[in-house]
């Protein structure tokens, strides 16, 4: 590294230990405390900052500078996963340890390493000035790991935030995301008759009637989804779970299932529910037996290449690297799915590998960190400009 590589690397060391030290593991996911110590860094700088929370204790920030449109977003989810069995890490997984080039520690890649290079970043942009058209907005977002509503989600709501181009921190290894499956997470219950396990046609079974309707979504919607592509991308269905019945001697009269489908990015929620409603609907069961409802439901998206941020982007990314970024095919859901209809520009950009996320000794390569946040201080400047 360079010196001034060397500085940055300092700063984003000492930024990611600092969020590390402080747990917004999800349950509970609270994020005030988070919040709380990197607003005092946003205020430092000059940012008008706010703390929106409409459900204790899962706060969110928001971190503005300059004014009006263009309004370039940066977002990164501040809430992680829990630690697991402590035994399984080989450092204080509250600790930011360094070894051979990593740093190790809970949500260190997922997505406090994004997030400590935004920390930096606004830095430089007030450093700078700040912007010289529009306005730049930082967002450290709770809920995310659960898939909830009181993050990112509460704030587009509100209109807290109102982005033309929206870069999330997601671990892309500094590639880049531009398209993303929608979710939807579906609750089928079915009901019936109890009676004694000693006299089954005495009852009527739920958790049969739950197999014959799952048996006809697997063979009829199952190979309709698998047809249907968009690039690398599949629409899909899983079953993942099931629940009925209290004791093997007494015939079963509620049965629950839920079912996670991922939806091309064109593929609308509301369709998706009324595919499978029309399903289920043809199994021919009695009225009134089978009740579905609708758990999780956010569009995908898909941005343009050559759009003028992402475009931006993928410019600046190669006159970093010397070589254009790979375009990833994304298997999670991101937070920019919930502006998927809103015609703005949505692409996930940060350092780490998402292979690694959601485990024991989890990490981030300090030089993945160094080389974002020049390639971001560049776009800024590309898209934007600087005051000085």
């Amino acid at each position: 590294m360079s010196g001034a590589e060397r500085s940055i690397a300092d700063s984003l060391h000492a930024l990611l230990a600092e969020l590390i030290a402080i747990p917004s593991t999800t349950p509970p996911g609270d994020t005030r405390t988070i919040c709380e110590a990197a607003g005092e860094h946003f205020r430092a700088a000059g940012y008008e900052v706010s703390m929106p929370m409409r459900t204790p204790p899962i706060a969110n920030l928001v971190a503005r500078l300059g004014e009006g449109s263009p309004c370039v977003v940066f977002n990164s989810h501040i809430d992680t996963v829990g630690t697991g069995d402590r035994a399984a890490w080989r450092t204080d997984p509250f600790a930011a340890t360094m070894e051979d080039g990593r740093i190790y520690g809970l949500g260190a890649n997922n997505c406090k390493g994004s997030a400590a290079v935004h920390l930096w970043l606004a830095g430089e942009v007030a450093r700078r000035g700040g912007p010289a058209q529009g306005s730049v907005v930082f967002v450290l977002a709770g809920d995310e790991e659960r898939l909830g509503p009181e993050g990112t989600a509460y704030l587009r709501e509100e209109g807290l935030i109102e982005p033309d181009a929206l870069v999330l921190g997601s671990p892309t290894e500094n590639h880049i995301i531009v398209e993303e499956r929608g979710i939807l997470w579906l609750e089928i219950e079915t009901t019936g008759r109890a009676a004694h396990g000693g006299d089954p046609p005495a009852g009527d079974n739920a958790i049969l009637r739950m197999m014959r309707l799952l048996e006809r979504l697997q063979t009829e919607l199952g190979p309709r989804l698998a047809a249907r592509h968009s690039g690398e991308k599949v629409s899909t269905m899983n079953i993942g779970t099931l629940h009925g019945g209290e004791n093997p001697n007494v015939v079963p009269d509620r049965c629950t299932a839920r079912i996670d489908r991922r939806l091309l990015p064109d593929e609308p929620v509301e369709a998706a529910v009324a595919e499978m409603e029309a399903v289920l609907a043809g199994v021919g069961e009695p009225a009134g037996s089978c009740t579905v409802r609708r758990l999780v439901g956010t569009n995908g998206f898909s941005a343009p290449l050559d759009g003028p941020f992402v475009g931006a982007l993928l410019t600046t990314i190669e006159d970093h690297r010397g070589r254009p970024p790979e375009v990833l095919n994304a298997l999670a859901a991101s937070d920019g799915r919930f502006f998927a209809r809103d015609g703005i520009e949505i692409v996930n950009f940060g350092p780490g590998d998402g292979a690694v996320s959601h485990a024991a000794n989890e990490f981030i390569p300090l030089a993945e960190m160094v080389d974002a946040a020049i390639i971001l201080h560049a776009f800024i400047e590309r898209t934007l400009g600087f005051r000085n």
